[in-house]
């Protein structure tokens, strides 16, 4: 594989840095900060400062967000974060821990490991809420792809049902707690205050991030030829961790792409987006794969869940009777007739193969060596 090393000679020709100005580090209001927290170099900009520039709007995206749906700064709103609020916290969540992932070497590893865990568990507190949302999501567009076999079916509309009602309380139990919330926002604040205390090389260029892409690019290019390789006998784990990898670099090439000052890509800069363009359409698919074989484990595990419950109550002891009762809400949840769990697995199935077929095709184009070059050529000066 070529090195990515001209990889981004990508920030050659940097130009007299743009300071950091004060209104990029102070919190900007609502949909602004959701127009300025588009990823992206400006003009000139210095790497250095334009990947510090993009933390910071990605945390204030996060906390406008959080705050907006919450009902107020301080997390002390009556209403927790409705469905979108989550979903845009946790996109800039992944956005950030991409860049992070970008400045690995630079940051040193005890920094990067501690803003990698405090965005890790702000994302679990989070992760509840949207997985049910998913969850309904998915089987909705099983039954709109399949109607014939599945929307006529009581027991998948019994279903569809449920995980609606799921989605519902889960969405209101996301930060619930106003002292969750508090501590949610409180995180995020500190996690501001440190990355607008980074020392970045102002004047550096390809060489910031060249390690860390390299690596990026290179942990997906392996992980997708190893599934390449085992066709029949791919895992639902080994394609979500493949994803987390295309994700990174669809975000990287985007915060690396240079823009106009009207938000467009330069010329150069295009070449960089069509990179993440096809980054992120692989992530799609690779996202509904990792949700259906999620689906498909939840659909098979409940089938066995009724002896596990009650194996479990028999040797619950007072501690234990919580795990007792999470396996009964499981089951209760996730119970489907046979014939309907049958026709449910057939389907997903039937669209997990052909979605597998699809990324290991584009995973060939977007790790062929002509992705490599394409990436190597861009200038961004």
């Amino acid at each position: 594989m070529p090195s990515l090393a001209g990889t981004l000679a990508l920030t050659a020709a940097m130009g007299l840095g743009l300071a950091l100005v004060r209104s990029q580090r102070e919190r900007l209001p609502g949909r602004r900060s959701r127009r300025r927290a588009r990823l992206g170099l400006l003009g000139h900009e210095p790497l250095a400062l334009g990947l510090q520039r993009m933390a910071l709007e990605q945390i204030d995206l996060a906390l406008d967000t959080l705050e907006q749906g919450g009902g107020g700064a301080n997390g002390r709103g009556a209403s927790p974060p409705g469905e979108e609020a989550v979903h845009e916290t946790r996109k800039a969540i992944k956005r950030l821990r991409a860049l992070l992932r970008l400045l690995r070497s630079e940051l040193g590893e005890r920094a990067y490991r501690r803003e990698s865990a405090a965005l890790r568990e702000i994302a679990r507190q989070l992760s509840a809420a949207r997985d049910a949302a998913v969850m309904a999501a998915t089987v909705d567009a099983l039954v709109e792809r399949h109607p014939r076999r599945l929307a006529r079916r009581g027991g998948v509309r019994s279903l569809q049902q449920r995980l609606a009602a799921e989605r519902e309380r889960a969405r209101r139990g996301a930060l619930a707690e106003p002292a969750a919330r508090a501590a949610v926002l409180g995180e995020l604040r500190a996690l501001r205050s440190r990355v607008a205390a980074w020392c970045l090389p102002a004047g550096a260029g390809a060489e910031l991030v060249e390690h860390d892409l390299e690596r990026i690019y290179r942990q997906g290019r392996r992980r997708h030829r190893r599934l390449a390789r085992r066709r029949r006998r791919q895992d639902a784990l080994a394609m979500h961790r493949w994803r987390k990898r295309v994700k990174d670099l669809r975000y990287a090439a985007e915060m690396l792409e240079r823009r106009d000052p009207d938000g467009g890509a330069l010329a150069r800069g295009k070449r960089l987006r069509r990179i993440a363009q096809r980054a992120d359409e692989l992530g799609e698919l690779l996202g509904e794969e990792h949700d259906l074989a999620v689906l498909a484990e939840h659909l098979r595990a409940a089938a066995k869940q009724p002896k596990r419950a009650r194996r479990a109550r028999r040797r619950a002891r007072r501690a234990e009777r919580p795990q007792a009762r999470a396996l009964d809400a499981h089951a209760a949840l996730w119970h489907v007739p046979p014939r309907s769990r049958k026709a449910l697995l057939e389907a997903v199935g039937k669209r997990r193969r052909k979605l597998r077929a699809r990324t290991l095709r584009l995973g060939a184009k977007l790790y062929a060596r002509r992705a490599a070059r394409a990436i190597a050529r861009a200038q961004l000066s």
